[in-house]
């Protein structure tokens, strides 16, 4: 099939506008964590771009987006016909009419892959061995994301049952926030957690990282049409829509609970909105959106108050934002879905349709993140067992930055104890005033 220069143009975009969100996360959890980590969080945002990339191109999208030749082992994971990409370039295009090249196609799944392990990485900020972290990123990715994402976008079982998921609510965020929970659980609680103060140490990074996202996030919805059409353009205004609704009923739960609306809320909150509309932006009327944001706003500012109610130590609220944000998306579907694209996907409740897509709904978050839950505490168990998941407390306390990386995210020592930059050698005493008798 011929190339469609449109499709190929918008979908190299939208690709680039998804890589760009890893960046952003790294900003936006950066900034949220202790001065003491910020680089060694942001560098395990990096670090996941190069692991998922390599882990993808040898055998990633082979496991996600082939077919194995067997029936029932193809309702879990694919086969092994495009190991190294190789097929793809010899097919140059997608057989299924858009005109696309197969490995833009590729590329835009594989940014998906990379942003949903660097979402995990909030929940474990300040504490974890980052060669740990390397290791864990590589086998979560082959052994939790390449099934997860063939069973809803590959062919797999959730697929042929007819689960909606525009743009990856269940396989990217329930899938992230329930892995989350695992590795904080298993790697414990920060010192000092509830007893010293863990405020975000630069609210100007997180809001940085936070507008990325937005940015970024038009391209992960938007994108996931596949094609330049009315679709994509729902989905693109269903994004803004839920986005802008959610920051501001976090901003309003914040304001009646604590007497503030903060900065930290209404990047929190935007994000909680992103994460919602995420599987639902191209199946939703723009009213849904609203309900949807105002939903995921709202509930979202709560729940990230379960982990001390709870006891774990989620340290940046990946539970508390994406775990309980792509439930809300993914369920709201089975009341608000209006354009179902798939012959076995039916509208919602609101729109006549009954209680199978509703059933699905549920049974999608809870398969993967049941999976996930327990995949990743096994794989975290078996790291900690084999070479550590955590650092030692002594290191803990300096800061994981300088322990692991020997380096700072602020070099304070060229500033002068009067709070001046000595830029150019020592800045000289002030001269005495002579004072008249």
């Amino acid at each position: 099939m011929k190339i469609d220069s449109g499709t190929t143009a918008w979908m190299l975009t939208a690709t680039a506008l998804v890589l760009l969100m890893t960046p952003g996360l790294a900003f936006f959890y950066g900034g949220m964590t202790r001065a003491k980590s910020v680089l060694n969080m942001m560098m395990m945002s990096f670090v996941s771009i190069i692991t998922v990339t390599i882990a993808w191109v040898i055998y990633g999208h082979s496991l996600t987006f082939t077919d194995n030749g067997s029936e029932l082992v193809n309702k879990f994971v694919g086969g092994f016909s495009a190991l190294g990409l190789q097929s793809l370039v010899e097919t140059a295009t997608k057989d299924d009419g858009t005109g696309m090249p197969s490995l833009v196609f590729s590329a835009f799944q594989l940014t998906f892959a990379i942003i949903t392990v660097a979402l995990i990485s909030g929940a474990i900020a300040d504490r974890a061995k980052f060669g740990a972290w390397v290791l864990f990123s590589a086998v979560w990715v082959t052994i939790v994301y390449f099934p997860v994402a063939h069973w809803v976008w590959g062919n797999g079982w959730l697929f042929n049952l007819g689960i909606e998921d525009f743009a990856g609510g269940t396989v990217v965020h329930i899938n992230a926030g329930a892995a989350a929970l695992a590795l904080a659980l298993v790697l414990g609680k920060r010192a000092g957690w509830r007893k010293e103060p863990m405020r975000p140490h630069n609210l100007t990074l997180v809001l940085l990282g936070a507008g990325l996202l937005w940015f970024g996030w038009f391209g992960f919805n938007a994108g996931s049409e596949l094609a330049v059409d009315g679709t994509a353009g729902l989905a693109f205004m269903n994004t803004q829509i839920a986005t802008a609704v959610a920051a501001g009923a976090w901003l309003v739960v914040e304001k009646l609970r604590d007497g503030h609306a903060t900065s930290l809320g209404v990047a929190s909150g935007a994000v909680a909105g992103l994460v919602a509309i995420t599987p639902a932006c191209g199946f939703v009327d723009p009213w849904a959106a609203m309900v949807i944001g105002l939903l995921a706003g709202a509930i979202c500012a709560y729940a990230v108050g379960l982990k001390y109610k709870l006891g774990y130590d989620d340290s940046l609220d990946v539970v508390g934002v994406h775990l309980v944000g792509g439930v809300i998306g993914a369920v709201s579907l089975g009341f608000l879905a209006a354009y179902p694209f798939l012959d076995q996907q039916s509208t919602g409740l609101f729109y006549g349709g009954g209680l199978k897509q509703l059933g699905l709904q549920v049974l999608g978050p809870v398969a993967v993140g049941a999976y996930s839950f327990i995949l990743t505490w096994i794989i975290a168990k078996i790291i900690d067992k084999v070479m550590g998941f955590r650092i030692g407390a002594e290191e803990e306390i300096t800061g994981v930055d300088i322990t692991s990386h020997a380096e700072t995210g602020y070099d304070l020592g060229t500033i002068h104890s009067s709070g001046v930059a000595a830029v150019n050698g020592p800045v000289p005493a002030p001269a005495s005033k002579k004072v008249d008798a």
